[in-house]
């Protein structure tokens, strides 16, 4: 589940667009000003952050600029400022992207989503010795290549990309479907888990990477 900052001061805003956001699956966290804000992102890890320009204390733009001095956080502008000016400062500040208000809430979403993929291309993804270079699309332990099949890369990637969750059969069946060219079914799930499983644990039977949580699913990490 995405984890988002909303920064905006317009309580009507944050509030309808806090209840479409958490329909489409996300959890949101919000903030009202940049004092506010700096606080959520000194606590917290975010998958992205939605940025209104004007605050009611300071303005996004210095909020970007911090985001990006710490790390690769998407950040988003929505602002009710379309003039040339604000649309350039906020790239220079290092924005992901710029959506001007009104905005139509599906569009939003699907530009979160777009920002959130090209961040996940670039990020290397490692947990317990295995190591995921999404660029090249494969996956090593101790520098060896694993040499996964399609689908099993994609369920390996589907874990890392979801560290610390409990992921449950029905929703691996529907992230993967459309990936072997073939149908996958709940007995396929479990071969193709076996043999994940197979090629990355130190220990098969008593797995430490992909745990699974009984009655649940499946979940890696801690």
């Amino acid at each position: 589940m995405p984890r988002i900052l909303l920064v905006e001061d317009d309580k009507d805003i944050t509030d309808n667009l806090t209840v479409f956001l958490r329909r489409e699956g996300m959890e949101v966290d919000c903030a009202d000003g940049q004092k506010s804000a700096f606080a959520r992102l000194e606590e917290n890890i975010y998958d992205l952050v939605l940025l209104d320009v004007s605050l009611k204390d300071g303005n996004g733009f210095s909020i970007c600029n911090w985001i990006k001095s710490e790390g690769d956080i998407p950040v988003i502008f929505l602002t009710a400022s379309g003039d040339e000016f604000s649309v350039v400062a906020g790239f220079d500040a290092g924005a992901d992207d710029y959506i001007p208000k009104p905005f139509r809430p599906r569009e939003l979403v699907s530009r979160m989503k777009n920002a959130m993929r090209r961040r996940m291309k670039s990020a290397p993804i490692e947990y317990k010795g295995v190591a995921v270079d999404t660029d090249k699309g494969i996956a090593t332990k101790g520098g060896r290549d694993l040499f996964l099949s399609a689908l099993e890369y994609k369920l390996l990637l589907i874990f890392f990309n979801n560290m610390g969750s409990v992921l449950s059969r029905n929703k691996l069946l529907d992230e993967i479907w459309d990936v072997s060219g073939e149908f996958v079914n709940d007995n396929t799930l479990t071969v193709y888990i076996k043999r994940l499983r197979d090629k990355i644990e130190d220990d098969p039977q008593n797995p430490q990477i992909i745990k699974t949580v009984r009655g649940l699913g499946y979940k890696a990490g801690d």
